[in-house]
C-alpha cells in the first residue's frame, strides 16, 4: 500500500499576460507522504500558496493549469467535478489559512463554525456540541465550553488560529496544508502553534504540507524541505541536509537572512549627554462598556513605565501581543493620550501639550508603522505622501519635492517612485516609503512599531540593515517595537521586556540574552524559532 498522499508532476500554472513572468508555478514536482511534514519555503511570489490553492481547488480562472498533474491518493485532482472537490475538501484534505480573522465568519460563534463542518460532511452527527468541545480542548483552547459560544473578534490571534486548526482537523483529514499559519503571531504563540501541529500530526499520522518563508520555522518542524523561487523548485531534500549543507545560492541567502544574535555593540551611544527620550510614570488605561447601572471594565495597557533613551541609541520594547508595546509607542508619539506620567523629547515636556501646542514639536519624533499596506494613502502618489508633512511644517513646495526625491534614493528607491501609487510597490518597497516619510522632517527620535513583522525574512534583513545605516548616518535615536527577540538582537543596544503593561526587565541586549532574570523573558527566549536547530539562530 502506497504511503504517498500528494504527488505533483511537472505542474505549470500560467499568470495573466503583461506581468514580469509567464508562470506562477513552472514544472514543479513534489510529493507529500503520510506521517511526514514537508516545508515549502520561499519569498512572496515564489509560487508556494498558488501550489496549495491548486491542490484545494481554490485557484481563480485567471490562473489556469497549463501542464502537469496533481493527485491525491492516486486521484487526479484536475479531473474532479466541483461536487467531488467539495466532498474531498475539509474531509480528506484541509487547509489552514494565514490570516485567521479573515478566514472566520465574524457573525457566527466559534462553535457553530466548527459544527458546520460536521453537518456538511456528515448527514447525522449525534451530539455535535460535545464533539466540537472535545476538538477545542484538543487544540489547547482554554475553557472549551466558553470558547464554543465566543465570537472570533473576542479572541486573541493565537486563539483564532487554534480555531482555524480545529476546523481543519475536525474530520481527521489525511492531509493538512498549512499556509503561513504562524506569520502574524508573536514568538510564544508561534511556538505553541508549531508544537500543536507537530503533536497532532504525529497522533493522527497525517501528512502536512507546511508553507513558510522562515527557515527558523523550518528548522523546528520539517522532515523534508522544498525551496521555491520565481515559481520553480531550486532545491529539495531532507531537512537536515538542506539546513546543514544548502547547495543553491538562493537557499543559502534565505538561511543567511534568518535573524541571528549579534555579539557586539551595534551603535556609538553618546553617554553623558541628556537623553533624547525620558519617560516617567507613564500609564494608559482602556475602558470599555459601562452604563447607568454597570461599571466599565478596565484594561491597564501601560502601567507606570519609566524609560530613558540616549542619543544614537536603539531601545527595543519586546513582548507578546497585548503586552502594551504599541500602546507605549503611540503614547510617546502622542497619537493617543496617556492617562498619567511625563514624556520628555529632546528636553521638551510634551505630555501636557494640546494638539496645536504639540504641532511645533511633531518633527522631533516620527513613526514607522507595522503594516506597509495600510499606513500609506492608496489615493495619493508617493511624492504627495512624502511632501505633505514638510509642506505642513512650512517648507516650500519645490524644496519639499527636492527633499522627497533625495529621501527616495536614500532608502534605496529610484526617483521614478515619486509619481507612482503605493499599490504599485511590493511590501518591502512600501516599508521603505514609510521610512522615507518618517525621515522627511529630520526627527531626533524614530519609533518603529513592528516594522518588519509583515515581511519576508530576506526583505526583513534589508529593512533592518537600512534602519541601522540611517541611524548611523543621521545620529537617530530609535525605539524599536517587536515581538521577536531574534529581530531585537539584530538592531537594539538595550531591551525593555513588557508583560501585561509592565516593564518586567530591561538591560543591555547581551545581558538580556546571556542572563535573563525574569521568567517571562526566559520564556520569550526559549520560544525563538530555530533556537535548538543547526541554524544556531541564537
Amino acid at each position: 500500500m502506497s504511503h504517498t498522499l500528494i504527488e505533483i508532476k511537472n505542474l505549470s500554472i500560467a499568470l495573466p499576460k503583461g506581468l514580469d513572468r509567464e508562470f506562477a508555478v513552472r514544472d514543479v514536482s513534489l510529493t507529500v507522504d503520510r506521517n511526514e511534514i514537508v516545508c515549502v519555503v520561499g519569498e512572496s511570489g515564489s509560487g508556494k500558496s498558488v501550489t496549495a490553492q491548486m491542490l484545494m481547488g481554490l485557484l481563480p480562472p485567471t490562473l489556469p493549469l497549463v501542464n502537469g498533474t496533481a493527485s491525491f491518493k492516486g486521484v487526479n485532482l484536475a479531473t474532479l467535478t466541483e461536487k467531488e472537490r467539495r466532498a474531498l475538501r475539509g474531509d480528506r484534505m484541509s487547509l489552514i489559512f494565514q490570516e485567521p480573522l479573515s478566514a472566520l465568519n465574524p457573525v457566527m460563534t466559534v462553535g457553530e463554525q466548527i459544527a458546520e463542518v460536521f453537518r456538511y460532511h456528515r448527514d447525522e452527527t449525534p451530539d455535535v456540541r460535545k464533539k466540537v468541545v472535545e476538538l477545542l480542548a484538543a487544540v489547547r483552547l482554554p475553557n472549551p465550553e466558553a470558547a464554543y459560544d465566543s465570537y472570533p473578534f473576542r479572541m486573541s490571534g493565537g486563539q483564532r488560529q487554534r480555531v482555524v486548526i480545529a476546523i481543519a482537523l475536525a474530520l481527521q483529514p489525511d492531509l493538512l496544508i498549512a499556509d503561513e499559519p504562524t506569520t502574524a503571531l508573536d514568538v510564544t504563540t508561534q511556538a505553541q502553534i508549531l508544537e500543536l501541529i507537530r503533536t497532532l500530526q504525529r497522533e493522527r499520522q497525517m501528512g502536512v504540507m507546511f508553507i513558510t518563508h522562515d527557515f527558523g520555522v523550518v528548522a523546528d518542524i520539517a522532515d523534508k524541505v522544498v525551496v521555491m523561487r520565481h515559481g520553480e523548485i531550486v532545491e529539495r531534500g531532507a531537512a537536515s541536509e538542506v539546513l546543514g549543507n544548502p547547495q543553491h545560492e538562493y537557499t543559502r541567502a534565505l538561511i543567511a537572512a534568518v535573524p541571528r544574535r549579534r555579539e557586539h555593540s551595534l551603535s556609538e551611544v553618546a553617554r553623558g549627554e541628556p537623553p533624547v527620550l525620558r519617560v516617567r510614570g507613564m500609564r494608559k488605561v482602556y475602558r470599555t462598556g459601562g452604563g447607568l447601572l454597570k461599571r466599565a471594565s478596565e484594561v491597564v495597557a501601560v502601567n507606570d513605565m519609566d524609560l530613558d533613551l540616549q542619543p544614537g541609541e536603539t531601545l527595543g520594547i519586546v513582548g507578546e501581543s497585548g503586552s502594551g508595546k504599541s500602546t507605549a509607542g503611540r503614547c510617546i508619539m502622542r497619537l493617543i493620550e496617556p492617562d498619567a506620567g511625563r514624556i520628555e523629547i529632546a528636553g521638551q515636556d510634551t505630555s501636557g501639550l494640546g494638539v496645536h501646542a504639540m504641532k511645533p514639536h511633531r518633527h522631533l519624533v516620527q513613526m514607522v508603522f507595522q503594516d506597509p499596506y495600510a499606513s500609506l494613502n492608496p489615493r495619493r502618489q508617493v511624492g504627495e505622501i512624502l511632501c505633505s508633512g514638510m509642506i505642513n511644517h512650512g517648507m516650500a513646495q519645490a524644496d519639499a519635492e527636492r527633499r522627497a526625491r533625495e529621501l527616495l534614493e536614500l532608502v534605496g528607491l529610484t526617483t521614478s517612485a515619486f509619481n507612482r501609487y503605493p499599490h504599485e510597490f511590493s511590501g518591502g518597497q512600501r516599508q521603505r516609503i514609510g521610512i522615507a516619510r518618517a525621515l522627511a522632517l529630520k526627527p531626533r527620535l524614530l519609533i518603529a512599531d513592528e516594522p518588519v513583522s509583515a515581511l519576508d525574512v530576506s526583505i526583513q534583513a534589508q529593512i533592518l540593515t537600512l534602519l541601522r545605516e540611517l541611524r548611523e548616518q543621521f545620529g537617530l535615536s530609535m525605539v524599536f517595537i517587536t515581538h521577536d527577540l531574534r529581530v531585537a538582537s539584530q538592531i537594539c543596544d538595550r531591551i525593555a521586556v513588557m508583560q501585561r503593561g509592565v516593564v518586567v526587565e530591561q538591560g543591555a541586549t547581551e545581558d538580556i540574552f546571556d542572563s535573563p532574570q525574569h521568567p517571562y523573558t526566559q520564556t520569550l527566549i526559549a520560544a525563538m524559532p530555530g533556537r535548538l536547530s543547526p541554524l544556531a539562530v541564537i
